[in-house]
Parts: structure tokens; C-alpha cells; sequence
């Protein structure tokens, strides 16, 4: 059962959205103390203690930095925590970039009110409410993404085949790192924390059977992906 009397964090800068968070919220059965309002990454990061946050509803485009931030520091550390973003952005890139930095959820604030409280309530029930626009766009990619041919390398370490796809983020950083940029750069480009990069890039190293940048490049050439 859910306890409607554990802090939710609200992380948002427009005082309108504010105003129509906080009237769901309390519609729903939150008193007004539960709710802790934040317009800054630095205000979450200097005032908000993550381990006692319940849910959290974050907007991305803030005044100082990126939702991305906050979301990959309270998914570390409350890793079954509900964070549904309520944002304004649809590319591809910050929708997937939120998601795989732990956001449960993700709907687009032109949403009305109703909607809003029904992906608020699936939040809180364990479910991964995507707002309509979005999932029909992933749908959408998914016959593409099937008929992708699969590479087998072996793993020297196991002797057990290893694909050679990578995820299209994967192959992103990828040819970044083949372009000579850090990966603090990289981080930089494509609005990731340089924690999530590093990840990314362990995860290339052990698909392409390599231990460095240099011999990961190499390999990516001779079988084709660059």
C-alpha cells in the first residue's frame, strides 16, 4: 500500500506547474507538508535528503543543469523508488537518455490534468506509465530494431559467443570515443552523467572481447561498425 504521508519530491521551475502538481497531488490524498518543492538542481542537491524521498516527479529542463542529474542520483540510492518525468521535451535522445537513467515513467506536461493524475496513480501502483506520443514512437521502431543481423565474437575469457550488436547508444558513444573525445566530453554532447558514459563504454568493451579504447576502436573497424 502506498504511504501517502512519505515525502514526494517535486522538482520543477514553472510556478503554473507547480501550482497544478501540487492540486493533484492533494486531490490524490497527500498533505501539503509531504509535498518538497525544488526549481534547481542545486537546491535538490544541497536541501533533499534521497533516502527519504517516496516518489518524485521531475522536470528536465531546469535552470542550472538537467533532470537527468537528479534522476541518476536518487535511482542509486533508491533503486525501486517511482520517478516519473513531466516534461515538455519528446526528442528521442532525452526520452531514452531519462529512462535508462532509472525514470519508472515518463509523460509530456501538455497532458491535462486527468492524465497527469492517472500516470501519477500507475506510478505509485509499480506500473511504467509512457505518455501515448512517446510509445507510439518506440513502437514504431521496433520492427526495425528485429531485423538487425547479429555478429558473434568470441569471448576469450568464457569461450561463449558474444553478440557484436550494440544499442544504438552504445554505437553512438562508440564513434565518439573513435573521434578522440573524453569521456567527460562525451558526457557533455549527449546530456549523460560521465558515470553513465563509463557504463556504456564497459559495455562495449565486453561485447567487442577488448580491455582499452584503442583496441575497442581497432576491433569496431575491422568488423565494420565504424
Amino acid at each position: 500500500m502506498v504511504n501517502l504521508m512519505a515525502p514526494v519530491l517535486i522538482v520543477e521551475d514553472d510556478s503554473v506547474m507547480q501550482q497544478r502538481l501540487r492540486s493533484i497531488l492533494l486531490d490524490i490524498g497527500y498533505a501539503d507538508d509531504a509535498l518538497q518543492f525544488m526549481s534547481s538542481v542545486a537546491e535538490v542537491q544541497s536541501r533533499v535528503d534521497y533516502s527519504q524521498i517516496a516518489l518524485a516527479l521531475i522536470d528536465l529542463g531546469l535552470p542550472d543543469g538537467h533532470g537527468i542529474q537528479i534522476i541518476e542520483s536518487l535511482s542509486r540510492i533508491r533503486t525501486s523508488i517511482p520517478i516519473l518525468v513531466i516534461s515538455a521535451w519528446r526528442t528521442e535522445a532525452v526520452i531514452m537518455n531519462a529512462l535508462q537513467a532509472g525514470a519508472t515513467g515518463y509523460i509530456l506536461k501538455e497532458r491535462d490534468d486527468l492524465e497527469l493524475t492517472v500516470s501519477i496513480r500507475n506510478v505509485l501502483k509499480g506500473g511504467a506509465p509512457i505518455d501515448p506520443f512517446i510509445a507510439r514512437h518506440i513502437l514504431s521502431r521496433i520492427p526495425l530494431q528485429a531485423e538487425a543481423p547479429t555478429e558473434l565474437l568470441p569471448d576469450t575469457e568464457n569461450n561463449e559467443p558474444l553478440s557484436a550488436n550494440l544499442t544504438g547508444r552504445e554505437h553512438q558513444i562508440l564513434n565518439l570515443v573513435a573521434s578522440g573525445l573524453s569521456n567527460q566530453e562525451i558526457a557533455n554532447q549527449i546530456f549523460l552523467s560521465r558515470h553513465t558514459v563509463e557504463t556504456h563504454i564497459r559495455h562495449v568493451y565486453r561485447k567487442l572481447a577488448v580491455t582499452n579504447r584503442t583496441k575497442a576502436v581497432s576491433r569496431a573497424r575491422t568488423i565494420g561498425l565504424l
